[in-house]
């Protein structure tokens, strides 16, 4: 399945943001990368402005273009505020679910983790990371995968608490999805009304 596969300590200097998780590079180079990023730049325009926003969002939930087009033209169908529910359709994701778990320490991690068949839902093996993920659906780790290190070492120490959304089964090492988390409690730095005003052009 197509993935961003390029340098990310780059993607995330253009948007001086660690939108792909921690990032020891980023803490010390903060300007923009290339030849001239240190200095000063023209103002952006508005499109530009929104389109960045767009791509922020692509490259925070790991989606390219077709999907993230596709997710937004679901979000704009269903009854809501487009980009509040075009970021919980994101959110729901269950490479993204099983990141905010805390089974995998990136969601690229995570997406390996699930194309790999370690994780399942409802206890079914479930390979594809872009399923949604629906209220009362239990994502867990595959009985065989669950004395991984990558995974042992991802949730300890873990919070769960910080997601009101999910609630944790340390014993059954699953997580279960209460409901779509509100705006709110969405912690990305995403304005997703730019993301409406690009799609609605």
């Amino acid at each position: 399945m197509a993935r961003y596969t390029g340098p990310k300590t780059k993607i995330a200097r253009r948007f001086g943001e660690p939108i792909f998780g921690e990032d020891k590079v980023l803490a010390r180079r903060t300007n923009p990368p290339g030849q001239h990023g240190a200095n000063k730049r023209r103002k952006t325009s508005e499109y530009g402005v929104q389109l960045r926003e767009k791509q922020k969002a692509k490259y925070t939930y790991g989606v390219l273009e077709r999907q993230f087009r596709n997710l937004f033209d679901k979000a704009a169908s269903t009854k809501g505020i487009t980009g509040e529910v075009l970021l919980q359709l994101l959110e729901s994701r269950l490479d993204n679910v099983v990141y905010r778990l805390g089974i995998a320490p990136t969601r690229a991690a995570a997406r390996q983790l699930v194309l790999h068949r370690h994780i399942t839902v409802n206890g079914q093996v479930v390979n594809i990371a872009s399923y949604q993920v629906k209220p009362g659906d239990v994502v867990g780790v595959r009985e065989k995968s669950k004395s991984l290190e990558v995974i042992a070492d991802a949730l300890a120490g873990f919070n769960h608490s910080k997601y009101p959304w999910i609630e944790w089964d340390e014993s059954l090492k699953a997580g279960k999805l209460l409901h779509v988390p509100a705006r709110e409690d969405i912690p990305e730095n995403i304005k997703e009304q730019l993301i409406v005003e690009l799609y609605s052009k």
